[in-house]
């Protein structure tokens, strides 16, 4: 205990240092000690104030997550918790002061919410995010924070879960004064300081839950809730936290503080134990687990990235050197004439002015990023670069033109990256001289926002630049996700089946709105249709042409895509797809489709019918599910919680659903595969069931199991 809670003295202040890192989580001992800690200054009459401090980088980054699994596990938790601490924080008789840097998150806003005053430095950020886990604050936070930032913050702040600036906290009361400085030793000072003369002040320090004043009466609370209600359904729909964060956040304002401490007590623990709620502490968790990999140890020497080069100034390439840029890596970005290099560089400079309108990125911050980029059309400057990633049209003879190119002219110990979505890494590499050194980087559009990057292992592709891909992953503000060499890799290979399944359905009568609008209801940002108009319906012709292996001999195929791009229907860049698009790229049903559905239906014997909804979404969802099962028994994947990283970072799975194979798992494999079974049975070959899938179905395991016995 006395590692991770440390007791010291400056004069007549008691400091207790936190010391618990990475990020001081209220792991168990860390209550302890801060309890310790006041009982002990409480006791010294010669300590006037306390300051509770964050030793390292911050101060509290929250609570141990680990700990809400042993909740909901039945586990009791040894020693005391948060709120024993906040209690003792507020009960003291001395001043009691939290001193903020790095983060004060979930738990430890509360624990600075139960002491009487908070300083912090100016870079310092607080918040609370739990709902981003699926749960509200379980110590108090929903109860003290409208006491301090008023009801329309705190509604924010608890329902979204966004951190605020240390500048924004003391406008809003949250934080007393913001110390001036920039490190742990001038927050300390400050904070020593802060606390002295609170010391002297008279009568009792001022407690947060005897503060009402900024809470509102009904009648000039109701428009904010009704406002947090319609700003939770915009931005977290089909969010289940939020809204029990709305319903903490209102009790404060109607009952005395300890009943609404109760009311906070149960709502925690109705959220903890949803199905929403292990979903996504599963995601937290997930992001953390693919960057183990088993034959790729964390000490394996890696390679330093400090200049990059791109190959291709598309939608693509473009993305991909401005992710470069703004990690702070320079980076050569080529076409093959000017007049596409400038309008590469041209959409760039639109790109980032539109973050700047935005308030993303400050001007100063684009200017930096902008002169770290550096057009040619030639390949000058390619031979210094550390990597070489080649963004370019879907075509393997392109695509393996180019890497014999760059073979030539990139130094040794270069990592040559191809950004391919579908195409074989190793056929790629086959023209090189080192294939050791190729690599795939499956960027998703748009690059430079999508935060999935899919890294493709070769057959020969050495482990050190495996570990540099992986490491350049996290510098670039990417979870990277490493998998097996096979066609369409893990996302793009699950997604063939999925948006399969939309176009038999649509050919088979189900209405293409319906179609979209019962996946959108699962919780999807668009519907499958939707999104090949969005992406354009000639990408999935030119893979489907180009690989005609895809559907064998005697296999159903889709025809309506194919119908649809020989119409020179692409989708809204052309303004008709599976919908007519207006100016504004809004959408409406297109009765041309509809005949074209039900001419392509009677020439190819399709009976059309009326489809309910659970077929829509079962066919679609559970397609994933089975060529998941599919691709994990194959190798590709390593876990199922790196497919459910995948989908949830670089298709749109929704966040509270855990991925489709945690999905799964919340079904029941057995559940999955009896539907599976049952469309195998009416719709033949596609829907064969995974090896996987009825071996986990006949042990009655899930694939989070599969995932802890390989581990």
């Amino acid at each position: 205990m006395s590692d991770l809670v440390i007791h010291t003295r400056q004069g007549d202040v008691g400091v207790i240092t936190i010391n618990n890192p990475p990020v001081n989580a209220l792991s168990p001992g860390v209550p302890e000690g801060i309890l310790d800690g006041i009982e002990k200054f409480g006791a010294d009459d010669a300590v006037r104030a306390i300051v509770v401090i964050g030793g390292g980088r911050t101060f509290i980054a929250g609570a141990d997550i680990k700990e809400f699994g042993k909740i909901t596990s039945g586990q009791k938790r040894r020693g005391p918790g948060l709120q024993q601490v906040i209690a003792g924080l507020e009960a003291s008789a001395k001043p009691t002061v939290a001193a903020i840097h790095g983060n004060a998150l979930g738990g430890g806003l509360e624990t600075s919410m139960g002491c009487h005053y908070r300083v912090a430095l100016a870079a310092a950020k607080v918040g609370q995010p739990e709902v981003k886990l699926g749960i509200t604050p379980g110590a108090q936070g929903t109860q003290r924070l409208p006491r301090l930032a008023g009801v329309a913050k705190a509604l924010e702040m608890c329902a979204i879960g966004d951190p605020i600036s240390a500048a924004e906290a003391q406008k809003l009361g949250i934080i007393d004064r913001v110390v001036e400085g920039a490190g742990y030793d001038d927050l300390l000072a400050g904070a020593v300081a802060f606390a002295t003369d609170a010391a002297g002040g008279e009568g009792p320090p001022p407690r947060v839950s005897a503060r009402n004043e900024k809470l509102g009466t009904p009648e000039e609370n109701a428009p904010l809730f009704a406002a947090a209600g319609a700003m939770v359904a915009k931005k977290r729909r089909g969010y289940f936290a939020p809204l029990k964060n709305i319903e903490a956040v209102e009790a404060a304002t109607v009952l005395p503080f300890d009943e609404g401490v109760k009311k906070e007590a149960e709502l925690f623990r109705e959220c903890l134990f949803s199905t929403q709620s292990k979903a996504l502490i599963h995601a937290f968790f997930g992001e953390r687990t693919v960057r183990k990999i088993p034959d790729v140890p964390k000490d394996t020497p890696t390679r330093n990235i400090a200049s990059a080069a791109v190959i291709g100034a598309g939608t693509m390439g473009g993305g991909i050197a401005m992710s470069y840029a703004n990690a702070g890596i320079p980076v050569v970005i080529k076409e093959t004439d000017r007049e596409a290099l400038d309008r590469g560089m041209n959409v760039i400079r639109k790109n980032y002015e539109r973050s700047v309108r935005r308030g993303r990125f400050t001007q100063e911050f684009v200017e930096q990023r902008l002169a770290l980029i550096t057009p040619r059309t030639s390949y000058d400057g390619f031979a210094d670069a550390d990597i070489v990633i080649e963004a370019v049209f879907e075509d393997m003879d392109l695509k393996k033109n180019i890497f014999g190119e760059i073979d030539a002219i990139a130094k040794p110990g270069a990592v040559l990256a191809s950004n391919t979505s579908t195409l074989s890494i190793d056929e790629i590499a086959s023209v090189t001289s080192r294939p050791e050194q190729v690599i795939g980087h499956h960027f998703f559009s748009p690059a430079n926002v999508m935060r999935l990057l899919e890294i493709v292992r070769g057959e020969k592709t050495d482990k050190e630049v495996i570990a540099a891909s992986m490491a350049l992953a996290r510098r670039l503000g990417k979870i990277g996700v490493l998998v097996g060499n096979c066609h369409g890799f893990v996302g793009n290979r699950m997604f063939g089946p999925y948006r399969r399944e939309a176009q038999f359905l649509a050919e088979e009568g189900a209405k293409i709105s319906t179609i979209d609008r019962v996946i959108y209801e699962f919780g999807a940002a668009m519907g499958p249709l939707a999104v090949g108009d969005l992406a354009g319906l000639d990408i999935g012709w030119r893979v489907r042409k180009g690989n005609p292996g895809l559907f064998p001999a005697g296999t159903r195929r889709p025809l309506a895509e194919d119908a649809l791009v020989a119409a020179g229907r692409y989708g809204q860049k052309t303004g008709a797809g599976w919908y007519r698009y207006g100016a504004d790229r809004s959408r409406s049903e297109d009765p041309e489709v509809e005949a074209l559905l039900r001419k392509i239906a009677a020439e190819a014997g399709i009976a059309q019918r009326a489809i309910s909804d659970d077929e829509i979404r079962d066919r679609i969802v559970y397609s994933l599910i089975n060529e998941g099962a599919r691709i994990l028994e194959e190798g590709f994947a390593l876990r199922s919680v790196d497919i459910d990283i995948i989908y949830l970072y670089g298709y749109g799975f929704p966040p509270y659903r855990g991925g489709p194979m945690f999905y799964a798992d919340t079904i029941g494999p057995a559940k999955v595969l009896a539907r599976v079974e049952e469309f195998h049975a009416v719709h033949g070959h596609w829907w064969r069931p995974a090896p996987l899938l009825k071996e986990l179905a006949a042990a009655g395991k899930t694939f989070s199991e599969w995932d802890r016995a390989r581990a």
